[in-house]
């Protein structure tokens, strides 16, 4: 659990020694320590928890909205040809409009508050999630639902016990891109418009110049995604045990 964090830690004392030696100027970047103090500060006033766990929340639950649908769809389309040819060039057309670029048609329909920033998060994780989980359920080994069907396995046996781990190792991979998509919309949505969150605490340190609190915004959502992707890496090695992929990398 160490080794992940050795290459962030190695830029941060670069990062110190060059603030120190001069080769880098306090207003063009402030030094970790100078950010470490900032957040000490507001961690006394309580500012940085409440605006954290705004952040948090939000980010959870659009990835839980948009994730699931995906992860719905994208088992109707891999498991039936019907549903496939009925919604999936949608889709596909759909996922080629950046879900970023129509923010002034979302700050239209939703106006600027919570609405409008969860439905860009949800739109963000949906395709990722959706087409990893239809490319998973489509490339289950035909031998395997075959084994299913000599030992006349029924839909939802043959579903929990074939199907869904055969398709797991892909749909896991959609939700690691899926979280990324999550902490850079959630960025873009909190310094648009919002009156709480981290983004919003950067903006407003921006306009007094407070170039270390904005610093620490950026780190904080940086640590966030990079401990989401952890979790999701643990959640791989928990589910996938079975994978001998995941079990040549255990036993390294």
């Amino acid at each position: 659990m160490i080794v992940p964090w050795l290459l962030p830690a190695a830029l941060l004392i670069v990062w110190q020694i060059g603030a120190e030696v001069g080769w880098i100027t306090m207003r063009t970047l402030p030094p970790p320590l100078s950010i470490l103090t900032a957040a000490i500060s507001l961690c006394r006033t309580g500012e940085l928890e409440r605006q954290v766990l705004i952040s948090c929340q939000r980010a959870a639950l659009g990835f839980l909205v948009g994730g699931g649908l995906g992860f719905g769809l994208g088992l109707l389309t891999g498991l039936s040809r019907p549903v496939e040819l009925v919604l999936d060039t949608s889709l596909q057309m759909l996922r080629n409009v950046p879900h970023l670029a129509i923010i002034p048609m979302v700050i239209l329909w939703f106006g600027i508050g919570e609405s409008a920033k969860l439905f860009l998060i949800a739109l963000g994780v949906f395709f990722p999630i959706y087409l990893n989980t239809f490319h998973g359920v489509r490339m289950v080994e035909t031998s395997l639902i075959e084994m299913g069907r000599i030992y006349r396995l029924g839909p939802w046996a043959m579903f929990r016990r074939v199907i869904l781990p055969g398709a797991m190792p892909s749909i896991l991979i959609g939700v690691r891109y899926g979280l990324g998509i999550t902490w850079l919309t959630l960025i873009v949505a909190e310094t648009i418009s919002s009156s709480s969150g981290i983004g919003y605490m950067t903006m407003n340190a921006r306009e007094f110049l407070e170039t270390n609190i904005v610093l620490l915004g950026i780190l904080i959502y940086a640590l966030l995604g990079k401990l989401a992707d952890m979790a999701t890496r643990w959640l791989e090695h928990r589910l996938l045990a079975w994978h001998h992929n995941f079990q040549t990398e255990a036993e390294a």
